[in-house]
């Protein structure tokens, strides 16, 4: 792998779109040094207002017939907490999906290694968690590549889906990222506000009470209390007869340990 090569999706069920109707407010989508404090999951976390109908660039939920949802862990890896929440998702047999921050993965990348290693989906969370809003698109896909080509480096696999930080990401942005870089901005329709550290008890409870069939679950494995939460949560979920799956099992794309990747240059390499 050298420095200004980008990995790619590479034909076949890649370029399809997904089987299932996926939402977001009802969305559909096509695909391609130090830690950092936790002060990044401070700010408050809420949807954008200008989704519509059918956004090619946005995903929120997905409307499936299977008995799935997908539950996503955000501003990893934790040293301590990811370790911990991996054994409890392979003793349920359970798929979950981490949107890891760049930096993170650059200093931990055999637990990045490890996460894939154990079945699980790694998405793209930006390199150093900032608002992106007010970014340049040219700092934005900056943000964005950095990071994929940590994950890269640390698991031979590149994301195919991004989280915008606080889901700070305008409708343009969108759109201008999908278009260029081909990764939907995943969002969420379950939100415990695990960030405010309400304690493991209200993150299951919330989580439980918001979920069902075709739910995406926003939660943090940067937070001890979510990670606490974990047991009962998956136990909840699972007793109602729904299955945890990756992001991109619940749109209908293959598994991302599946997915076959090309080579192409960056722009500008």
């Amino acid at each position: 792998m050298t420095n200004g090569i980008l990995p790619q999706p590479f034909g076949g069920t890649d370029a399809l779109m997904p089987r299932r109707a996926v939402l977001g407010f009802g969305l559909a989508a096509v695909l391609a040094p130090a830690l950092p404090g936790d002060a990044e999951a401070q700010p408050a976390i809420a949807l954008p207002k200008d989704m519509v109908g059918r956004e090619p660039s946005t995903i929120a939920s997905v409307r499936t017939s299977q008995p799935l949802v997908a539950l996503t862990f955000d501003d990893g890896p934790h040293p301590k907490n990811t370790p911990r929440l991996l054994d409890m998702l392979r003793e349920q047999k359970a798929r979950a999906t981490f949107y890891v921050i760049g930096e993170r993965v650059a200093t931990k990348p055999k637990l990045a290694a490890r996460i894939a290693e154990e079945g699980h989906e790694i998405g793209n969370h930006s390199w150093s968690h900032p608002n992106l809003s007010g970014y340049s698109d040219t700092a934005v896909l900056s943000q964005i590549d950095r990071t994929s080509m940590a994950i890269w480096h640390a698991t031979g696999r590149p994301p195919v889906t991004f989280r915008p930080p606080y889901g700070a990401f305008s409708q343009r942005q969108r759109r201008m990222q999908h278009g260029v870089r081909k990764l939907p901005s995943i969002l969420w329709d379950v939100d415990p506000r695990d960030w405010k550290r309400p304690g493991a008890a209200l993150v299951a409870q919330r989580i439980l009470a918001g979920s069902h069939q075709g739910s995406i679950i926003l939660s943090h494995d940067i937070h001890w209390g979510t990670v606490e939460a974990m047991p009962s949560t998956l136990n909840g979920l699972i007793g109602r007869g729904l299955r945890l799956t990756s992001v991109s099992e619940i749109i209908g794309w293959p598994r991302w340990q599946n997915r076959r990747f090309r080579q192409i240059a960056a722009p500008g390499a």
